[in-house]
Parts: C-alpha cells; sequence; structure tokens
C-alpha cells in the first residue's frame, strides 16, 4: 500500500483523488464524522454557485473517489504506528500497512448548551463559522456566545454582515479596558449577565440570562473552542503547536518523515479550499518521495 489516508473529509478525500490519479495504490479510513456533515449549506466553496450541502458534497468526492477503485473503508482508526517508511494503522476490524500516512483527522468543535443542537445548526441558527457564512447572516440579529477574550474578535469580524451583534457569555471575565471600548465603538452589546439557558424555536433562539432578562436572535455563533483529533500523529511523535494543531512543512509533512497532515488538524483557518489546497500539495509531494512507479 502507498497510501493510507486517516479521515474521510474533503481534504481526505480529495487527497486520495490525487493519489490514485498518480497510480498509487490508496486507501481512505474513515469514522464517518466529519465536521463537514453538518454544513447546513456552504456557499463559499467554488465552483456551487447556488451552494451545496456538506453531505452532498462529501457523497459526491465518494463518488468521484470510487471511480478510481480507491478502497474506502468504515472504521476509527485506533492506533497508528510506526515511521521511515512503514506504517501500521489499526482499526477495530483490522490494520494496514503502508509506506506513508496522510493524517485528515480534523477537529470536534466544543458545543452550546442547546437542547436539539442538531436541528438548529441543520436549520442554520446555530453556525460555527462566519467566515464560511457570516455573508448569509447579513442584516440579521447575531449572537456571539463564548468568553469575551477569544470571542470579541469574532464578534467584530460579524460587524461587517450586521449592525446587531451582541456578545453573550457563559461565565463572564473581566476584558481589558482597550477591548471594551472597541467593542463599544463597534455598537456591539455586550450582555448585562451571563447566559443562564437557551433554547430555539419559531425560527430564532432565545437566551435568558442569569438576571432574568431574554434575548432574541436570527443567528448564534458559538466560540467555545474546539478539540483538534491529533493524536494519532503526536502519537508517532509529530510535533504540535500550542492550540494542539499538527506542525507541517511546506509540503504538509509532519515532523515524522512519511507522514503528512492536512485540513482542520493542521490548521486554524477551517475551509474546505483551504483543506483541499492541503490535499493537493500534500498528494502530489508524497507521490514524488515514493519510488517512481513506471508504467509497465
Amino acid at each position: 500500500m502507498d497510501c493510507v489516508i486517516i479521515g474521510g473529509g474533503p481534504a481526505g478525500l480529495t487527497a486520495a483523488i490525487y493519489l490514485a490519479r498518480f497510480n498509487r495504490e490508496v486507501a481512505v479510513i474513515d469514522g464517518g464524522d466529519s465536521r463537514a456533515r453538518l454544513i447546513p449549506r456552504t456557499h463559499n466553496y467554488p465552483g456551487f454557485a447556488d451552494g451545496i450541502t456538506g453531505p452532498r458534497l462529501l457523497e459526491r468526492l465518494r463518488e468521484q473517489a470510487e471511480t478510481y477503485g480507491i478502497r474506502l473503508i468504515a472504521g476509527q482508526v485506533e492506533g497508528l504506528q510506526g515511521g521511515d517508511g512503514k506504517f501500521i494503522a489499526r482499526w477495530a476490524d483490522g490494520q494496514l500497512v503502508t509506506k506513508s500516512v496522510i493524517v485528515a483527522t480534523g477537529l470536534v468543535d466544543k458545543t452550546p448548551p442547546i437542547p436539539r443542537l442538531d436541528e438548529a445548526i441543520a436549520s442554520g441558527l446555530v453556525r460555527y463559522c462566519p467566515i464560511c457564512d457570516g455573508f448569509e447572516a447579513s442584516g440579521q440579529r447575531i449572537a456571539v456566545l463564548g468568553d469575551p477574550a477569544q470571542a470579541c474578535g469574532k464578534a467584530l469580524f460579524l460587524r461587517t454582515y450586521s449592525t446587531s451583534v451582541t456578545l453573550l457569555t457563559l461565565d463572564r471575565n473581566t476584558l481589558e479596558q482597550a477591548t471594551r471600548a472597541e467593542l463599544d465603538q463597534a455598537g456591539i452589546v455586550r450582555a448585562p449577565a451571563n447566559v443562564a439557558s437557551i433554547h430555539h424555536g419559531a425560527g430564532m433562539i432565545t437566551v435568558r440570562l442569569a438576571n432574568g432578562e431574554s434575548m432574541q436572535f436570527d443567528t448564534l455563533y458559538p466560540v467555545l473552542g474546539c478539540e483538534v483529533r491529533s493524536k494519532l500523529a503526536t502519537a508517532l511523535g509529530a510535533a504540535e503547536n500550542d492550540v494542539g494543531c499538527l506542525v507541517v512543512d511546506q509540503h504538509q509533512q509532519t515532523t515524522v518523515p512519511g507522514a503528512y497532515a492536512i485540513g482542520d488538524v493542521v490548521s486554524d483557518l477551517h475551509q474546505i479550499a483551504v483543506a483541499t489546497g492541503h490535499a493537493a500539495v500534500a498528494a502530489t509531494h508524497l507521490h514524488h518521495t515514493l519510488a517512481r512507479n513506471l508504467k509497465s
């Protein structure tokens, strides 16, 4: 096996397609929990003027991968061992030995305490990426939920799209005077108390504050952090940065030769276009590092 790709999101499937078109033997092991599956519709991925849902994009990528005979394995990789030209990827039903590996495991967002959260995400009431879909929230009543020190940047960014942006907190922390002044100057409202509960219905988000007040919004952006799925690579000895993203070179290769990383597990710019760009770079470099596969 020339390469095993761990993760079947847009990054992993794009890398697999590239490698298959280089006539490389490749397999994708996918746990079925790509972050892209939660996207109700994206309008900022090039080529889809009317947008495309995350599940449909994944379906189309899988269909394309299957045309090249790429082996698609349903499973959660539990262990990754080796290095220096030989890796072993293990999951519950088996294992594969491979010359190289691409880690495309992504991340998991920390979620807000909202009943029926999946419904809220599917209807666009809860969104995670203002770079992806801030345009679609234009003119809406927008709430940003999180620690003020981290959430204020996202709130200020969203003022690009709406005059009604409110900063909500679960646990109030003191803001620096300069930050408070910047929020005030931008016209961003700071809720007077912590959030006690959040519910959705009738096409809106309703927030009850600890002081008894209620506020209503059209869209809520949580800024609660995330868990980067980098443990498989770090177990090999791959380096990570201070937020848990894997460190890679200009070819998307980690500090372990033959082990590459692409997509959200690498970058804090969580965009499908960025992830597929990583895939193209990694797959092309990987192909050139392996022994030539001359056509007979």
